[in-house]
């Protein structure tokens, strides 16, 4: 065996075709200053004296400077490279604004001997300097500008420093530094052992090469390489040649063989990995990884059987199977030049790139690299609906969300609306997909989808979707016609929203006073009843509102008057003239109020009321308000609604009374009454017997002159 010495250059570094990377040096040497400092890079390349120009990047951004120094501020990585060279190794410079920082040089290599600064932003302010690591008090570094460390290891320990700061001039505080972590770089990589040829044959010589790398900064470092087989030194002992030539091979030198680099002045040394080195006569050859079925296309759960098989190879031949990123899948040793290894039932998991190599103790033959694929069929999807509010309104954005949890991509969805389809997506990377539309009135209904890799297809569960639309504006019409209506009519206000998801709640205004209301609970419009003992003139209007927003009609004005078409027919003039001539006795009457009411009380029933949801009386009926505490405009209401037909008297049948003022009680003559206990107090009406006129028979209208009387309507 002989050792080889390189001339020239230091063991360890041999120029090659590959340009040598640039190294990034700092001044001054720390890697941490303070905010409004700066610090000088340069970018150096050890090999290549003219370098020309250079390139700087900050991060990710070019910096416009083609010099070999630059001058900066901020913190950040920092990279270089020359004509000539590689790009240098990231190097983070930080710029604090804090009180205090720990600085430490750039580079350091294990094995070297630092010094740690510990710096005040108002050095003169700062005292009392003490050093940690790992949160312990590192000895003698009490007080002290710097602390040094003696070959540094990559241990990846942790620094701190504390000091006193003063300010006010009389008081001080102690503040801590930010942890930092010393960057130490490897002095060199560990070797890598490399055998020419790697499969020796018996007779034929071997060179052992011990390949490692120096850093430029450390180019002076003298290494030591020692060879070693089954834990023997080889040749003469250890040497500054990283290569070792063995002339002459034999049988008896199969075995394992590593080698070790030693930087003797530092006390490091790195040993390369273990490598089989086997003399072989007739190796194998050729080996080759097929699969059944053929293709390495499988369905989950399937049997995959992995074949390996050799060309050539004599005696005894172990064959291995592998798959990457996990240990080995079997071994088998047998006489053969073909072996089979079976997985069964295979997983999702299983899929991946496999390789077998075949060995007859000369040292393993790899195969090619071959690639199972295991599908697996989709599972049933889950179908999501999301839409902006909790009630689907037409015109809203409506997003369907299928996914299918378990399924090798593609997976192709299809959207459904009582199994009509909407529309497909596909997912070529798997998971799920989305569809939008815009909602109409006729969206309301089932959705589902459905998902299909290839494998079958899967459905999803039923999603039910109610679409909500808003009212349209009301129409509000007159039954009958105005043309064709009296007074002494009863007459019908019907509101009606063409369009609008029911419940619809309508609501009936005369100059603006709500009248009363009436819900549609299937939609549809609503009527409010009206009876005309005189004139209807005003404006009469409704709303409708399902509970998105609700939509008026056009004010219609009604101008309804003449003369009854009852064969007994209201005087009202004869009535204004009496009550102006006999205004004693009217307030007579007033006085007779109670007697009256005693007298009159019970038996009476409406001949009009309003319909749907307004209110009713169990036997003694009255007109409805519906706001009671609008009661100034109670006078108009009267003429509406108001003002029904009571027979009070069945026999007397030509007798009509109509109501001329509803009162509800006060807190005040509340109290006095022993008829407001129930529990809803009644309003008290009072009604007028009015005088008759018969249009066949003059002479009737003579006898009832003076059948007038006052009537309360008693709860």
């Amino acid at each position: 065996m002989t050792s080889k010495t390189e001339d020239g250059s230091a063991p360890g570094h041999e120029h090659s075709g590959v340009p040598s990377k640039a190294v990034i040096l700092l001044d001054p040497p720390w890697s941490a200053a303070f905010k409004g400092e700066t610090v000088t890079l340069t970018c150096m390349n050890f090999h290549s004296p003219a370098q020309g120009d250079t390139t700087w990047y900050h991060g990710k951004d070019l910096l416009k400077v083609t010099s070999r120094n630059i001058r900066m501020e901020e913190s950040g990585y920092y990279q270089c490279k020359t004509q000539r060279s590689s790009f240098s190794d990231p190097v983070l410079v930080e710029f604090s604004s804090d009180q205090l920082i720990l600085q430490a040089p750039h580079p350091v290599f294990e094995g070297d001997t630092i010094s740690l600064k510990c710096r005040g932003k108002e050095e003169k302010k700062t005292s009392d300097k003490i050093y940690y690591k790992n949160g312990k008090k590192l000895k003698n570094s009490y007080n002290t500008d710097s602390v040094t460390l003696k070959s540094v290891s990559r241990d990846n320990s942790e620094y701190h420093c504390t000091a006193s700061i003063e300010f006010l001039s009389i008081f001080s505080r102690t503040i801590t530094s930010k942890p930092l972590k010393i960057q130490v770089q490897e002095l060199f990589l560990p070797p890598v052992l490399t055998a020419t040829p790697s499969q020796p044959t018996e007779g034929g010589p071997v060179t052992l090469t011990c390949e490692t790398q120096l850093p430029p900064q450390k180019s002076n470092v003298q290494l030591q390489f020692c060879f070693f087989r089954d834990g023997q030194i080889l040749g003469s002992g250890c040497s500054s040649s990283l290569e070792l030539q063995i002339p002459t091979m034999w049988r008896k030198d199969s075995g394992s063989y590593w080698c070790m680099a030693e930087a003797m002045a530092y006390r490091i040394s790195k040993n390369s990995s273990r490598s089989q080195i086997h003399v072989q006569r007739i190796p194998v050859s050729e080996v080759i990884l097929e699969t059944k079925p053929p293709g390495g296309q499988l369905i989950e759960g399937e049997n995959l059987v992995l074949i390996c098989s050799v060309a050539k190879g004599t005696g005894t031949i172990t064959f291995s199977w592998h798959k990457e990123g996990t240990r080995n899948l079997g071994r088998k040793t047998q006489h053969s030049l073909l072996a089979e290894l079976q997985i069964p039932t295979v997983k999702m998991h299983d899929a991946g790139r496999y390789y077998c190599a075949a060995d007859n103790n000369y040292g393993p033959i790899i195969s090619k690299w071959i690639r199972v694929t295991v599908r697996s069929p989709v599972s049933h999807p889950v179908l999501t609906l999301k839409a902006p509010r909790a009630q689907a309104v037409v015109g809203d954005m409506v997003e369907l969300h299928c996914k299918a949890l378990r399924g090798s991509p593609p997976i192709l969805y299809r959207f459904y609306h009582e199994d009509v389809i909407m529309g497909n997506s596909s997912a070529p990377s798997g998971g799920g997909v989305s569809f939008n539309f815009s909602l109409t009135v006729d969206h309301s209904g089932n959705y589902s989808c459905d998902a299909n890799n290839g494998l079958g297809s899967q459905h999803s569960h039923r999603v039910s979707l109610k679409v909500i639309v808003p009212v349209s504006h009301p129409v509000l019409t007159l039954r009958p016609p105005a043309a064709q209506t009296k007074v002494g009519d009863v007459v019908e206000l019907h509101c009606e929203a063409l369009g609008g998801s029911p419940p619809i709640m309508y609501q009936f205004y005369h100059e603006d006073i709500t009248l009363g209301n009436s819900l549609a609970p299937s939609g549809g419009g609503a009527s409010f009843k009206l009876f005309l003992p005189t004139e209807l003139v005003g404006n009469y209007s409704c709303d409708a509102d399902n509970g998105l927003g609700a939509q008026h009609s056009e004010v219609m004005a009604f101008n309804i008057t003449g003369t009854p078409r009852n064969r007994t027919t209201l005087v009202t003039a004869g009535i204004t003239v009496g009550l102006l001539s006999f205004l004693g006795f009217a307030i007579a009457a007033l006085l007779l109020y109670h007697f009256w009411t005693q007298r009159k009380s019970g038996g009476l029933s409406a001949a009009g009321t309003p319909s749907a949801n307004d209110c009713q009386e169990p036997s003694l009926s009255r007109s409805c308000i519906t706001n009671p505490q609008e009661s100034s405009h109670s006078e108009t209401l009267a003429l509406m609604e108001l003002q029904p037909v009571y027979n009070v008297n069945p026999e007397e049948s030509h007798v009509v009374y109509s109501q001329i003022r509803n009162m509800r009680h006060t807190k005040e003559n509340s109290a006095n009454s022993a008829r407001m206990h129930q529990k809803d107090k009644e309003p008290v009406v009072i009604y007028s017997e009015l005088k008759k006129v018969y249009v066949n028979d003059s002479s009737r209208g003579t006898d009832h002159e003076d059948a007038t009387g006052n009537y309360e309507n008693v709860p």
